[in-house]
C-alpha cells in the first residue's frame, strides 16, 4: 500500500502544470533530436544541462526523463524509415523495419513501434515504482566499505560495458577519474593538480565536460567526416493504423520485450541494445513464419521496440536506488542531479520523496504523451530527417557554447569547453567510450571518500574491505565483470588463429 501511496503523491506532483509544461517539452525535444541521425537522448541531455541551471530540480529532471524517453522513440522512426539507427539500441529495429518500409509498410512498422513502446514503457515504469523501494531497503545497510566496492562494480562494469575494449573503457574512466582528483581535497583542504590556476580550485565543471564530450566531440568527429553521399528516406505509403493481423502478431512481443529488457537495463552491467537482440532472436526463434525475418517480420520489430523502452525504464533503477549510471544518458541525469546537490540513493528516497516518485509518476505521464505524440505526427517527424547535416551541427556547437556561457560566464570555461571537445574528438577518432569519462568524473569524488572513511574507522587496514560479506561479494563480482570478458576475447583470438592457419595449410 505504500508504494500506492507513494505513487499517487508521484502523480500529484507530477500533474502540476508546470511539470506537465516541462514533461510535454522533454518528450517532444527527445522525439525530434532521436529522430536524427546519430544524435541520441545522451547528447539532448548534455546539451540542455546548463539552460536548466535556473528551473527547480523537479521541472528539470522531469524534463529530462521525459527527453530520455522521448529519444528511445524516435529512434525508431530513423531506423524504419533511414536504415540509420539514431541510437545502437535501436540498430535491430532497422534490421526488419526497414524491409518493411521498402515493402510499402512503413506505417505499420511505426506503429508497432510506438504502441510497443508505450506498453512496454508503462509495464516497465510500473515495474521500477514496486522494485525501487525493495533495493532501496536493501542499500540502507550499506557502509562505507560496500559503498566503495559498489562504486568499484560501476567502474569496471561501466567500462567493460561501454565500446568494444574493455582495456579503451578502463582507459577512458581512468582520464575521469584524474580529472575527478582536480581542486581542493575536502579532506585536508589542499590545493590538487591546480597547477596555480585559481579556475581549477572548484575542479572541473560536470556540464562543461559533459557537453564539450558528447555535444562539441560529436561534431568535430561528423565534420571531418566530410560529405557523403545522401541518405535515402523511405516515403511512408498507405495507411499508419495496423491490421488485425498486424494486432495479432505483435502483442506478445510486446509484452516479451517488457520482460527481456526491464531486467537487463535494471542490471549494473545492463544496457538496453543486449535487451533488443535477444529479444529479436527469441522472436525469430517463437515465430510462426520465421522465413518471414529478414523480409520485413512485424516481430523482429515490436519485440526490440518494446525491450528497447522497457530497458529505459530499467536503467533508472540503479541510477534511482544505487546512484550507478548504467547508459551513457544515466550518466549525464546524474550530472543533473548534483548541479541541485541531490545525490541519487537510497537516501533519496527519504529526504526528497515527492522528487523521486514526481519523476517516476512524469514517466507514465511522458508515456501517453509520447503515443499521442508519436501516431499523428509522423508525417513531421519524417520532415526532420532532410535536415541538412551542416545546418543541424552547427546549431548544436552554437547552442552547446551559448548554453555553457549563459551557466558560467567565463573565458577560461569557454576554454575548458574547447580543450574537452578536441579530447571528445580525438576518443571518437581512436576508438576509445565517452562515456567512462563522465562517470569517472561524478563517481571518482565518492568513491574516494568512502574508501577514506572506510580506513579511517579501520585505523587504515586495507583488509576491512574485505571483511564485510557484501563488500567481498561486489568486489569478486566486479573482478569477475573485468576478467571474464578478457579471457573470452583471448579464446576467441586463439579460435580464429587456428582457423586462419587451418585455412592455410
Amino acid at each position: 500500500m505504500a508504494t500506492f501511496e507513494f505513487l499517487l503523491q508521484g502523480l500529484w506532483v507530477a500533474a502540476q502544470p508546470m511539470n506537465l509544461l516541462y514533461a510535454l517539452i522533454g518528450v517532444t525535444l527527445g522525439t525530434a533530436v532521436g529522430v536524427l541521425p546519430g544524435i541520441g537522448p545522451a547528447l539532448t541531455v548534455a546539451l540542455l544541462l546548463p539552460v536548466t541551471y535556473q528551473l527547480d530540480p523537479a521541472g528539470s529532471l522531469i524534463m529530462f526523463a521525459g527527453i530520455y524517453y522521448g529519444g528511445m522513440y524516435g529512434g525508431s522512426t530513423t531506423s524504419i524509415l533511414l536504415n540509420t539507427p539514431g541510437e545502437s539500441a535501436s540498430i535491430v529495429t532497422a534490421l526488419e523495419g526497414n524491409k518493411m518500409a521498402r515493402a510499402g509498410r512503413g506505417g505499420p512498422a511505426l506503429a508497432t513501434a510506438a504502441i510497443g513502446s508505450f506498453v512496454a514503457g508503462l509495464i516497465a515504469t510500473l515495474g521500477l515504482a514496486f522494485i525501487a523501494p525493495y533495493i532501496v531497503k536493501l542499500a540502507l545497510v550499506f557502509g562505507p566499505r560496500e559503498y566503495f566496492a559498489l562504486m568499484v562494480l560501476a567502474f569496471v562494469t561501466v567500462s567493460s560495458a561501454f565500446g568494444d575494449s574493455t582495456l579503451r573503457g578502463l582507459t577512458a574512466l581512468f582520464v575521469g577519474l584524474a580529472l575527478s582528483v582536480v581542486g581542493i581535497d575536502q579532506l585536508t583542504g589542499q590545493a590538487r593538480l591546480s597547477f596555480g590556476v585559481p579556475e581549477l580550485l572548484d575542479g572541473i565543471e560536470v556540464t562543461t565536460l559533459a557537453v564539450a564530450m558528447f555535444a562539441i566531440g560529436e561534431t568535430l568527429f561528423i565534420a571531418a567526416q566530410g560529405e557523403k553521399g545522401p541518405d535515402k528516406v523511405e516515403a511512408v505509403r498507405g495507411s499508419i493504423w495496423m491490421s488485425k493481423a498486424d494486432w495479432a502478431r505483435s502483442w506478445k512481443p510486446w509484452l516479451r520485450g517488457t520482460f527481456i529488457g526491464f531486467p537487463i537495463g535494471a542490471m549494473p552491467a545492463g544496457g538496453a541494445e543486449i535487451g533488443t537482440f535477444l529479444s529479436y532472436a527469441a522472436e525469430k526463434r517463437l515465430a510462426k513464419h520465421p522465413e518471414e525475418f529478414g523480409h520485413g517480420a512485424i516481430e523482429g520489430v515490436a519485440g526490440p521496440e518494446a525491450a528497447n523502452n522497457a530497458s529505459a525504464a530499467g536503467t533508472l533503477v540503479p541510477l534511482l536506488t544505487l546512484g550507478l549510471p548504467t547508459t551513457a544518458t544515466a550518466a549525464i541525469m546524474l550530472a543533473g542531479f548534483q548541479q541541485y546537490g541531490l545525490q541519487p540513493g537510497p537516501l533519496l528516497f527519504a529526504t526528497n520523496p515527492q522528487l523521486v516518485w514526481g519523476l517516476i509518476a512524469s514517466l507514465l505521464i511522458a508515456n501517453f504523451m509520447l503515443l499521442v505524440l508519436n501516431l499523428p505526427l509522423i508525417g513531421l517527424w519524417v520532415k526532420l530527417l532532410t535536415i541538412p547535416k551542416p545546418w543541424l551541427y552547427a546549431g548544436i556547437l552554437l547552442f552547446a557554447t551559448l548554453g555553457t556561457i549563459g551557466a558560467n560566464p567565463s573565458v577560461y570555461e569557454l576554454g575548458m569547453l574547447l580543450a574537452f571537445g578536441l579530447l571528445g574528438y580525438a576518443m571518437r577518432v581512436f576508438g576509445y567510450p565517452i562515456a567512462p569519462v563522465v562517470v569517472g568524473l561524478i563517481l571518482g569524488p565518492l568513491a574516494e571518500q568512502q574508501l577514506r572513511r572506510a580506513l579511517a574507522i579501520s585505523q587504515g587496514d586495507v583488509s576491512v574491505l574485505f571483511t564485510s560479506p557484501i563488500a567481498a561479494v561486489l568486489l569478486v563480482i566486479a573482478a569477475a565483470a573485468l576478467i571474464i570478458p578478457l579471457i573470452l576475447r583471448a579464446r576467441g583470438r586463439g579460435e580464429v588463429l587456428a582457423q586462419l592457419a587451418a585455412n592455410e595449410d
